[in-house]
C-alpha cells in the first residue's frame, strides 16, 4: 500500500467507521479497583462501570457478565464456547462485544447466547474458527467485523433488519461470489464494506446505494460490470488491487463515475490505463501490464475547466515510463503532484 493513504486511512478511522480496533479504549485508571458489580475473573473499572475487561485473562469461556455492563472486552484468551446463559442479565443492555483473537467455533456458541441480545450495536468476532456469521437480533447494530476466520457462506436475510448498520468487514476469509449473493439486502445505511483476501470472481452484488467504501483487494475478480458503480452514487474509495483485471474486463466508462475520489486497480493485468472521471484525485495503477499512456483516459476535453483533478498517479512496475508520457499531458494533468514511474 502507497504511503499517500496513510492520511485517508486516519481520516477513516476518526470518522466512527471503526474499521481497526476501536475497542482499544482505556480509560483513566481502567487497570485500577474494580468496582462491586464484576465477574471475579475481570476488571470493572470503578469510572467506567458499565465496561466489563476481560481480555487477556487465559480465559477458556465467557464469563456470566453481571447486570449493568454494556460494554464487554473478551479479546485474546483461549475461549472455544459461549455457554448458555452467560449474558441473560444483559440481554437488552449489552452495547459492545469484542471476542476477536480466541477459538470460537458455530458449533460452541449456546442458541440463546448472541441471538438474544436485542441492543447490541457492535460484533468484534475476528480472529476465530466460525464457518458462517453469527447475528445478534439487535436493529441498533452499526459495526459487523468478522475478519480472519473460515467464512464459507453469507446467508441472505441475515442483515434483512439491520437498517443502522454502517460498517462490515469480513475480509481474510473464504467467501466467494454466490456465497454473499443477498447478504447486504436490507441495508439502507451501510457506508463501508471490506471483503478483501476472499475467493470473489467479481465484485459484491445487491450492496446498497450508501456505500462510500468499498475494498476488495486480493480475490479473483476479472471484471467490473459496465453499469456496477453507477447503482452506488454515494462511492468514493474503491480498491480493486491483487486481482485477475484485464482490459477486456472493465468496459468504457464503467469506471468514470463523478463520486470517486480514491482508485485502487494496482497489482493486476491491464494493458492500457481505464477511462476514469475528472473528479478522480487518487489513482494506483502500478504492478500491471500497462504499455500506453492514452490522455483521453483522464480528458475528454482540455480547457480552462476541463482538465483532470488527479493529485497522485502511481505508473511504477509497468512498461511505461516518463517517455511515453503525451506532450499535452501538462494541460490534462495540471493538478498532479505526484506520477510515479519508478
Amino acid at each position: 500500500m502507497s504511503l499517500l493513504r496513510v492520511p485517508l486511512l486516519a481520516v477513516l478511522v476518526s470518522t466512527a467507521l471503526c474499521q481497526y480496533y476501536d475497542y482499544d479504549y482505556q480509560p483513566v485508571g481502567a487497570h485500577g479497583p474494580s468496582g462491586p458489580n464484576c465477574n471475579q475473573e475481570c476488571d470493572c473499572p470503578i469510572n467506567f462501570p458499565s465496561a466489563m475487561y476481560c481480555d487477556s485473562r487465559n480465559l477458556h469461556f465467557v464469563p456470566v457478565v453481571p447486570t449493568g455492563i454494556k460494554y464487554l472486552y473478551l479479546q485474546n484468551n483461549h475461549i472455544e464456547e459461549i455457554k448458555a446463559g452467560v449474558f441473560d442479565n444483559v440481554t437488552a443492555e449489552l452495547r459492545w462485544i469484542v471476542l476477536d483473537n480466541n477459538q470460537i467455533t458455530n458449533a460452541k456458541v449456546a442458541k440463546g447466547t448472541i441471538d438474544k441480545l436485542t441492543a447490541l450495536e457492535k460484533l468484534f468476532f475476528s480472529h476465530n474458527n466460525l464457518t458462517e456469521p453469527i447475528i445478534p437480533p439487535s436493529k441498533s447494530l452499526e459495526e459487523l467485523k468478522i475478519t480472519h476466520n473460515k467464512l464459507t457462506k453469507f446467508p441472505a436475510g441475515l442483515l434483512t433488519d439491520k437498517e443502522n448498520l454502517t460498517s462490515i468487514n469480513i475480509q481474510n476469509n473464504q467467501l466467494t461470489s454466490d456465497a454473499i449473493t443477498g447478504a447486504f439486502k436490507g441495508l439502507k445505511k451501510l457506508l463501508s464494506l471490506d471483503v478483501s483476501h476472499n475467493k470473489l470472481k467479481k465484485l459484491p452484488a445487491g450492496v446498497p446505494s450508501s456505500l462510500e467504501i468499498l475494498y476488495a483487494d486480493y480475490n479473483d475478480i476479472d471484471s467490473i460490470g459496465g453499469g456496477y458503480l453507477n447503482k452506488l452514487p454515494s462511492l468514493q474509495y474503491l480498491r480493486v488491487s491483487h486481482n485477475k483485471l484485464v482490459d477486456s474486463g472493465i468496459p468504457a466508462g464503467a469506471l468514470n463515475v463523478s463520486s470517486l475520489v480514491e482508485l485502487d486497480l494496482s497489482f493486476n493485468k491491464l494493458q492500457s490505463i481505464p477511462e476514469i472521471s475528472e473528479h478522480l484525485e487518487q489513482l494506483y495503477l502500478q504492478a500491471n501490464e500497462i504499455n500506453k499512456i492514452d490522455m483521453a483516459s483522464f480528458c475528454k476535453f482540455i480547457g480552462p475547466l476541463n482538465y483532470s483533478r488527479l493529485k497522485h498517479l502511481r505508473l511504477d512496475a509497468n512498461n511505461v515510463t516518463h517517455i511515453n508520457m503525451p506532450h499535452d499531458s501538462a494541460n490534462c494533468l495540471r493538478q498532479a503532484s505526484d506520477i510515479m514511474f519508478e
